[in-house]
């Protein structure tokens, strides 16, 4: 058993990459030190232990985790360096060779974390315990807040997809999630700490259930019960895992906001064939109209891969062509990264870095017409926005339920508070509209 006094006063640095869901876990990382005495570091300070949580989604996330390492080593001379997430699972024995990496811990074990920190001696090479994809079960609950007012509740973890362009099955195991009972439970503790605003994230929440026999549906009803939480939003679930009752539900209740998170990956039929999607356009185009016409203020995102194998030039032309005709709010761009083990390899057609980049210039392009667009259709309106704290000199901002970003001149008594404003013009930088109080 690990003797926690040798933790006391001890401060930790905390430095995590990738999605909402590895800000949760990393926060549930810091919750697990600070019972046993850690404190996080402050500015100018040196740190006795370093959080890394890493992620692999991409050739280029790989590299940024690297170089994370590097510099959180270097500031921190002497600090024992604990890396952990979707990089350290997939490659545990490259992490573990950086210089000054002390422990490198799989997806299994980042939930017990305290079990293998010893005495925090710095090891003379990094140690790594893993453990084999097939063999990850364990569902670790985390719940995140950050210096935002919205908290981050994890739901569900793993996938069962296997798309071929993706590593993320093989660096968070198989689809499971926690109980219902436990989630509302959290949202609780939530609204008792005072937060307003809940994110449900995952690896594919809409898969929720696989290891409870529960249903995604059922939980978004058991939280909308919750008293105390005045807003929730769905973070990415998969097109053909968004139900017509999940679209209705959302359409009439209170709390859950008219706000989707959907990928698309492609618009071209041939393309999401080839990259194992469980959809077509014809789906796609079926939800995006469900939520519209019941929602027509929606904000929907959509996340959207170019250059992909086998992407031609007349595939990425029908892929544009189709999203450019979608009723959505913004698109998130991603070029694709080839990543080892994956079935996309076996694609003869490559795409080359420039056409990637031209094609990507593109898609921003459009999302950026298409949020303007959506942006300005609601200058004049009332809307109520929930604002978050700001940086000092900074103009505090805020969301409305439908998403839009809304601007006010620095008031700290508003932090964390639903107000009414009437939606002005865009800002300086056309990003947020500017909030008249009411």
């Amino acid at each position: 058993m690990t003797d926690t006094t040798i933790f006391q006063n001890k401060k930790a640095v905390y430095y995590t990459l990738g999605c909402k869901l590895n800000f949760a876990e990393t926060s549930t990382i810091g919750k697990m030190l600070k019972e046993v005495g850690v404190r996080t570091v402050r500015k100018g300070e040196q740190a006795d232990i370093c959080v890394i949580n890493t992620c692999s989604v991409t050739e280029m996330a790989d590299k940024k985790c690297r170089q994370a390492i590097h510099r959180l080593a270097k500031e921190h001379p002497g600090a024992f360096i604990v890396v952990t997430g979707c990089y350290a699972q997939l490659k545990p024995g490259q992490v573990a060779d950086i210089e000054g990496v002390d422990l490198v811990l799989g997806a299994e074990q980042k939930g017990d974390l305290m079990k293998y920190l010893g005495n925090l001696e710095k090891h003379e090479h990094g140690e790594a315990i893993t453990t084999a994809t097939k063999d990850i079960r364990t569902f670790v609950p985390s719940c995140s807040r950050g210096d935002r007012t919205r908290y981050f509740l994890k739901v569900q973890d793993g996938c069962d997809y296997f798309c071929s362009y993706c590593t993320i099955p093989f660096a968070r195991g198989r689809s499971r999630n926690g109980k219902i009972a436990d989630l509302v439970e959290q949202a609780r503790q939530v609204a008792a700490e005072g937060g307003k605003e809940i994110v449900l994230t995952g690896v594919n929440i809409g898969d929720f259930g696989k290891t409870t026999g529960e249903s995604f549906f059922d939980l978004v009803k058991a939280l909308d019960a919750v008293e105390g939480i005045e807003r929730y939003r769905i973070s990415s679930i998969e097109p053909n895992l968004l139900t017509d009752e999940i679209i209705e539900y959302v359409a009439r209740s209170r709390r859950f906001m008219p706000h989707f998170h959907i990928p698309l990956q492609s618009g071209c039929d041939e393309v999401l064939k080839l990259m194992r999607r469980r959809y077509d356009t014809a789906l796609f185009a079926s939800k995006i109209h469900k939520i519209k016409s019941l929602m027509p203020d929606a904000f929907i995102g959509v996340d959207v891969i170019v250059g992909t194998r086998g992407e031609t030039p007349e595939y990425f032309e029908q892929a544009y062509e189709f999203i450019q005709g979608l009723d959505v709010t913004q698109l998130h761009v991603f070029s694709y990264s080839e990543r080892p083990g994956t079935q996309a390899l076996k694609i003869d057609y490559v795409v080359s870095p420039d056409d990637k980049y031209q094609r990507s210039q593109r898609l921003l392009a459009l999302s950026d017409e298409k949020t303007r667009s959506f942006y300005a259709r609601h200058i004049g309106q009332e809307a109520t926005v929930l604002m978050e704290h700001s940086k000092p000199g900074c103009p505090m901002h805020g969301f409305t339920d439908n998403y839009i970003r809304v601007e006010l001149e620095q008031n700290d008594a508003l932090d964390n508070q639903l107000i009414r404003v009437r939606l002005g013009d865009f800002n300086d930088d056309g990003t947020a509209l500017k909030g008249i109080i009411l």
